[in-house]
């Protein structure tokens, strides 16, 4: 695929960037070489290669999922204004 003036006039158009005639002459050849590149690694041959999600293996360290702080809700609705049934009772905002 090859870029010219038109369409790096329309990418910026599509981007809402301000692009004179001479800056739009300039980036021609450098997104020809930026597709040319993309292009040279669509010629790697990665069938044998394994997907991957990140470049160092990485394990999550797991714990037991334990309540180590609870049962305290009387303490936490004792710094609420108003409380009801047990859970802070806010002002209706809906109007």
């Amino acid at each position: 695929m090859s870029v010219d003036t038109a369409t790096v006039r329309r990418i910026a158009g599509l981007a809402r960037i301000a692009v004179s005639d001479a800056e739009a002459e300039a980036m021609v050849p450098e997104l020809n070489n930026i597709l040319g590149w993309i292009e040279q690694l669509g010629e790697v041959d990665t069938s044998g290669v394994t997907p991957m999600t990140a470049v160092i293996a990485n394990s999550l360290r797991l714990r037991d999922d334990v309540v180590t702080d609870g049962d305290v809700r009387d303490a936490v609705l004792a710094n609420a204004p108003q409380a009801e049934h047990g859970f802070f009772a806010v002002p209706k905002v809906i109007e």
